[in-house]
């Protein structure tokens, strides 16, 4: 799993962007909050990222540079 956190924070911010646009934030963020050892959080990701959640991580993206919110 630390693989999978390193490869994510190691992309590129246009990549990162992407990957937080609806439907595919919930499963590639989810599954980076769970390989931080967030399963609750994790979790709810996956069910709630593609519906609303997405627009956290897509602001803390642009505004950040990475995912900051619960991780």
């Amino acid at each position: 799993m630390k693989e999978y956190v390193k490869l994510i924070d190691g992309l590129p911010l246009i990549v990162r962007i992407i990957l937080a646009l609806p439907g595919i934030d919930g499963i590639v963020y989810g599954l980076y909050r769970i390989a931080k050892g967030r399963l609750i959080i994790g979790l709810l990701w996956i069910f709630l990222g593609f519906a609303i959640l997405w627009i956290i991580d897509l602001v803390t993206i642009i505004l950040n540079g990475k995912v900051t919110f619960l991780t």
